[in-house]
């Protein structure tokens, strides 16, 4: 009888001889590689016009003002600006101020639009389009114009107030001109907007095998235990998405403050953020150079936050096709 080879005796072939040679290509893979080019083609347009582009003619009309014009020559500063990066005290308060209030909006920014969702995504829900359609709708409203409202809402005089006091609040808070209460504020203001996580979280809810659900009630699972031990699992990869998005988005806040403050920090310099004082730096300023300096601050602090949490992603999210 004849022996068969084992893994022993076998010769492994090298990595190498694993891939297909690329003249042997299906014409289905031809396809689908020049579909995702064409899908990735506007990124690498623009990348070239609006960043590369800009660059390379920068650096031309720079050596070239060096070289044939020496009237004013550009100075080299070197580290001078880092070197006033790391002695300006408004840098790091307004990074202290950008975190505090990323602590009080990430978990509503995150935790809320998942619970409409499961609620909206329900079957025993009447209208759950019509909900739907009027939680998104404050998303399309331009955002200057629905600050401004809450502006009003959240004044001394404003609905909010009054209703506190309809309710026996005789002294309710000032929510925008209070140290304490201007973050919550801020994030009520945010609430307005979060349609578009909603509709991300119910398209994430529909995405769940109906099958696992029944797994689960067969195995005496009720609500909760579906889920904690279904939903959450499989929605973990849109929550770390929403997570990302709402970490990036948190680094770049300065719109509200802007328009409610005017740029001032007030109350007590609480919203002094770090996005805020980079646009003061370039439009207010005119400080290009040190503004440019604190963008690539504002980038490392992004992209150091970002590693940070796909590295701890790997603990708490779940991909179905890897398992």
């Amino acid at each position: 009888m004849e022996q068969l080879p084992t893994v022993a005796t076998t010769r492994l072939a090298s990595p190498r001889s694993w891939r297909l040679p690329r003249n042997r290509l299906t014409p289905l893979a031809r396809r689908e590689a020049r579909q995702g080019f064409l899908f990735i083609s506007p990124w690498i347009i623009g990348f070239l016009v609006f960043t590369l582009g800009p660059m390379l003619a920068t650096l031309v009309f720079t050596f070239l003002n060096l070289t044939l014009s020496q009237e004013q020559p550009l100075g080299f500063v070197g580290l001078d600006n880092y070197a006033r990066l790391l002695a300006d005290a408004r840098v790091w308060s307004s990074l202290a101020n950008t975190f505090k209030f990323a602590v009080v909006w990430l978990p509503v920014s995150i935790v809320l639009p998942f619970v409409l969702a499961l609620g909206l995504n329900s079957r025993f829900l009447l209208g759950s389009s019509v909900m739907r359609t009027l939680l998104f709708m404050p998303y399309v409203v331009p955002f200057v114009a629905s600050v401004l409202v809450w502006q009003a809402m959240l004044g001394e005089d404003g609905w909010v107030a009054n209703v506190l006091r309809f309710l026996g609040w005789s002294n309710p808070p000032a929510w925008l001109f209070d140290t304490t209460f201007i973050y919550p504020g801020l994030a009520l203001i945010g609430i307005w907007g979060i349609g578009a996580g909603v509709i991300i979280n119910m398209a994430g809810l529909r995405g769940i095998p109906t099958e696992l659900y029944e797994a689960a009630r067969i195995d005496g699972a009720g609500w909760w235990a579906q889920l904690r031990n279904v939903t959450i699992p499989m929605m973990s990869p849109i929550i770390f998405y929403t997570l990302i998005l709402g970490v990036v988005d948190v680094l770049q806040y300065f719109l509200v403050p802007l328009v409610l403050k005017n740029g001032t920090g007030e109350p007590g310099g609480t919203t002094s953020f770090f996005n805020l004082y980079l646009y003061q730096t370039f439009f207010t300023y005119q400080e290009l150079s040190y503004g440019a300096t604190l963008a690539w601050l504002l980038f490392a602090v992004a992209l150091g936050v970002t590693l940070i949490l796909f590295r701890l992603s790997r603990r708490f999210v779940y991909y179905a096709g890897e398992r």
